[in-house]
């Protein structure tokens, strides 16, 4: 979690949201590209559509009879058809449920895989300015939702449609008249839905951004415990997880409240339709323009609607956060990449691994500057620590410097060529970040090693592993390298997974080297182990590293005093103290609190 920019996560704009054409434009390509599943489906959904509403219109036939005193020969053979049309509706309806829940699955297994590649290869800074809670909230609640509409949703209003049409078409089969009077159950429908869309729709899609919002309010603060504890801000990472649930939960009330009035307006039509066909019916067969089978056989089947609009119409509020969650999933594949920069000066190569940062400025899409002219040189082989008070800008110079984000102005070099100017390939390659946001990939643990060198054999893995002090307790694992480690596999503390960290960074073999407070949450026990480790693992290369433990001050060749977003000082441990007021005041603060032995 990055304190230091809480000001940042204040100011930060969600990734955009698709229209709701853009997102029927997406789901059409789709569709095309899989025409000929989408074409069973469909010829499976009108078979069983249409095998739904045989029975009952062979129920009014069987009246008729039964009322004419027809001959048993007569009625069993209908009696029969009826039974048997029931089966084969039932075993097509579910066919059909099989189907469209199948497709859509499919549907959303693409564009969840789509989602997933683009924001892989949106620019950090894109990724950060929105939030991570948002992005998150995108590809884990939002495809939930979706999920959960195609396994719950979906297949029954589908099936819904089909029965509602065919139904609609054999009432007007049987008496036009009935059909006419079932038709008035339309114009409540219809004010029905007028009402209800202008109303929840807006609802529903601030309600998924509410919800982005309290996914990321709450992981900051549970992955960032300990900075949480080490602060004494645990209040104030509370009331903001409270803020959040609260405007999560009185939306949610909002909703529920309108879907409710909604209900109200659909009972209504479905009670001016039927009884209007009842007093028809009455009148029809009371003047013989009509039978009793054909007036029953209507009745039922407009009772029969009942059941489809129901579904349709009742489960509007699980389409309506599908469709809010389908349009916030399409934005993310809205959001431009970066274009490869265009070679400069005969596409230079870095001379060496020196850092200059000159006159930087930046500022997030909303707010003001984080960082205020900030010009800093890194020597190559060089160790600078940057120190300051929360909301001082650490981060984000750390973010800057590589690459992760662009500067508003000023200009950022590496071995005297522009960040702007390298290709991203060429800048990872260059410049590596450690964070303490780390992570431990499902695989085995030469699998997760080599996620910084896909190429490296296992005596390139095992020596990285050795120089950052790893190899003993990766050893001591029950099938060492090869053994599974994650989740649902052997779950490693955090200690061992920024050990592993520390590792990658060793494989990737990085000319620049940023630790933004790369070790903050390994607790005392190991603190001295994994210091060690990143000492190890910088050796030798330009370092730019976030402090929070007195030893990485003590130690650096130059130490950085940031404060408002300015540099307020900068020279050795001992310079600071002697001659920069600011130093010594957060020196004191870090003796006297023992943040040192909390972080």
């Amino acid at each position: 979690m990055n304190l230091a920019n809480d000001t940042a996560a204040e100011q930060r704009t969600i990734m955009p949201v698709a229209t709701a054409r853009e997102s029927l434009a997406w789901l059409a390509s789709e569709c095309r590209n899989r025409w000929g599943e989408l074409l069973r489906t469909t010829f499976v959904g009108l078979l069983a559509a249409g095998s739904s509403v045989t029975p009952v219109y062979l129920l009014g036939t069987l009246i008729d009879e039964v009322m004419g005193d027809s001959r048993p020969e007569r009625v069993l053979p209908l009696a029969i058809t009826i039974v048997v049309a029931a089966l084969v509706s039932g075993v097509l309806v579910g066919l059909s449920g099989h189907l469209i829940g199948r497709l859509g699955e499919r549907l959303l297994a693409d564009l969840r895989e789509q989602v997933l590649d683009h924001a892989l290869q949106l620019p950090s800074a894109h990724v950060e300015e929105a939030g991570r809670g948002d992005l998150l909230s995108r590809v884990g609640a939002d495809v939930s939702a979706i999920g959960s509409a195609i396994a719950l949703v979906l297949p029954s209003s589908f099936n819904a449609v089909m029965l509602a049409g065919f139904s609609l078409v054999g009432l007007v089969a049987l008496d036009w008249r009935l059909g006419l009077a079932g038709a008035v159950a339309i114009p409540f429908y219809y004010l029905a839905v007028r009402w209800y869309l202008p109303r929840s729709a807006p609802l529903y899609a601030e309600e998924r951004v509410v919800i982005a919002e309290r996914s990321h309010v709450l992981m900051e603060s549970v992955q960032g415990l300990h900075t949480v504890r080490a602060y004494e801000i645990e209040r104030d990472r509370l009331d903001r997880i409270d803020a959040a649930s609260r405007r999560s939960r009185d939306l949610s009330l909002m909703v529920f409240a309108i879907f409710t009035r909604f209900i109200g307006r659909i009972n209504r039509a479905e009670f001016a339709g039927l009884a209007t066909i009842l007093v028809v019916a009455f009148v029809l067969v009371r003047a013989d323009l009509t039978t009793v089978g054909a007036a029953s056989a209507a009745a039922l089947l407009f009772h029969r609607l009942f059941g489809p609009v129901s579904i349709m119409l009742f489960t509007f509020d699980d389409v309506q956060t599908a469709t809010a969650s389908l349009r916030r999933l399409v934005g993310v594949l809205r959001v431009d990449l970066p274009r490869a920069p265009a070679p400069v000066d005969g596409g230079r190569t870095p001379t060496d691994s020196r850092i200059e940062v000159e006159d930087v400025r930046y500022s997030y899409r909303r707010g003001g500057e984080v960082l205020r002219g900030v010009t800093l040189t890194l020597a190559p082989g060089s160790r600078t620590v940057v120190v300051g008070a929360t909301g001082a800008g650490k981060s984000t110079l750390a973010a800057v410097v590589a690459g992760r984000l662009s500067p508003s102005d000023g200009m950022v070099r590496l071995g005297g060529v522009p960040l702007a100017d390298l290709s991203d390939d060429e800048r990872r390659s260059r410049i590596a970040t450690v964070t303490q946001e780390f992570h431990v990939f499902s695989g085995t643990v030469l699998d997760d090693l080599r996620m910084a060198a896909p190429d490296a054999d296992r005596e390139r893995v095992s020596a990285a592993l050795a120089l950052v002090g790893a190899d003993s307790w990766v050893s001591a694992l029950p099938d060492g390298l090869d053994t599974v480690v994650g989740e649902q596999a052997n779950v490693l503390t955090p200690a061992q997974a920024q050990h592993l960290a520390l590792a990658r960074l060793a494989l990737a073999d990085p000319d620049v080297v940023i630790l933004d407070e790369a070790t903050a949450e390994a607790g005392t026990t190991r603190s001295r182990e994994l210091d060690a480790a990143a000492e190890a693992a910088v050796d030798g290369r330009t370092a730019l590293v976030i402090a929070h433990r007195l030893k990485q001050v003590t130690t650096a060749d130059t130490v950085v005093v940031m404060e408002d977003g300015r540099i307020a000082g900068h020279g050795t441990h001992e310079e600071l103290l002697a001659g920069n007021e600011r130093y010594r005041e957060l020196w004191s603060a870090w003796n006297s609190d023992g943040l040192e032995d909390h972080r």
